[in-house]
């Protein structure tokens, strides 16, 4: 941002809040892009005619909101990215409205049904070619690690060829949680992962043809029916085991838990931090009824 030579009008009412304002809306519209510095506290003071204190403010504001990043002794650089903007919105919804794991988790389904309904409308065919690969990456994976993050990357690509950016971010989110929440529950990489996981390999091909057939109904059905046929996989494993399901209080405790310590004021989720220490703990939970 250059510092024009007229400064900027504030008008009366919390000064600090109209700066953030500002600063805000041009990291939104791009004009502060993701990456680019802030000018130096004197400048903006001397832009917005403020004092030191004021700036730091709205500095700390901005920072809160996880449009910025601040280190000391270095000016504040702009860390506006959509997918960390998203999970803190919803991670703050689903506290504050007291939503519970099932209902946050089952979303999953319904957008990635919606995601193959778009995908088989606009996707390209080497698009499909990628969501082939992906599904038949799945089997190939050896151990825990990498089975759960072909996992996740296959319905990564699923989102991602709908060619509808927002659902594409909402279910690697989702994705992102639900990989997260097994790992809560697991408490380490126990079990096999492999007898939830590997059966479902016809289903997901399954996808992959219903999104290539071009027929947007049918590819959602297909998704769906994998869905409901995830959830019978995994009573049955469940059943085999003389285990019972985890708790509808248990799960929403542990999703808030883990919502709470990995999806912070900074806004980054830990799986996108670190996401191979997030799928290694998936293989318990996928049994425990968390993993798709």
């Amino acid at each position: 941002m250059s510092v024009p030579q007229t400064p900027a009008k504030i008008f009366r009412g919390r000064v600090a809040d109209q700066i953030v304002e500002d600063l805000r809306a041009q990291i939104l519209s791009g004009t502060l892009p993701d990456g680019s510095r802030l000018p130096s506290e004197r400048e903006l003071a001397g832009y917005y005619d403020v004092s030191g204190p004021t700036v730091r403010e709205a500095v700390r504001v901005l920072t809160a909101m996880g449009l910025v990043h601040t280190r000391n002794g270095s000016r504040a650089t702009v860390t506006a990215q959509g997918d960390t903007l998203l999970a803190v919105s919803i991670a703050s919804v689903v506290q504050v409205e007291k939503v519970g794991a099932r209902e946050t988790l089952g979303l999953l389904g319904a957008l990635n049904a919606y995601a193959a309904e778009l995908a088989a409308v606009h996707a390209g065919d080497e698009e499909i070619d990628r969501l082939r690969a992906a599904a038949r990456a799945i089997p190939e994976a050896e151990g825990v690690e990498a089975s759960a993050a072909a996992l996740q990357e296959f319905f990564t690509v699923l989102g991602e060829i709908s060619h509808n950016p927002l659902l594409a971010a909402l279910c690697r989110f989702l994705t992102e949680v639900q990989i997260g929440l097994a790992m809560k529950l697991s408490g380490g990489p126990q079990g096999d992962f492999g007898q939830v996981s590997g059966p479902l390999h016809t289903g997901r091909m399954r996808i992959v043809a219903a999104v290539a057939s071009r027929d947007a109904r049918h590819a959602a059905t297909v998704v769906r029916e994998y869905h409901r046929e995830v959830i019978q996989r995994i009573a049955a494993v469940r059943e085999a085991a003389g285990e019972p399901m985890v708790s509808e209080s248990g799960l929403t405790e542990a999703l808030t838990s883990w919502l709470r310590s990995n999806v912070t004021l900074g806004g980054q989720p830990a799986s996108t931090a670190s996401s191979a220490s997030s799928a290694s703990s998936t293989s318990s939970a996928a049994s425990r009824g968390t993993a798709p």
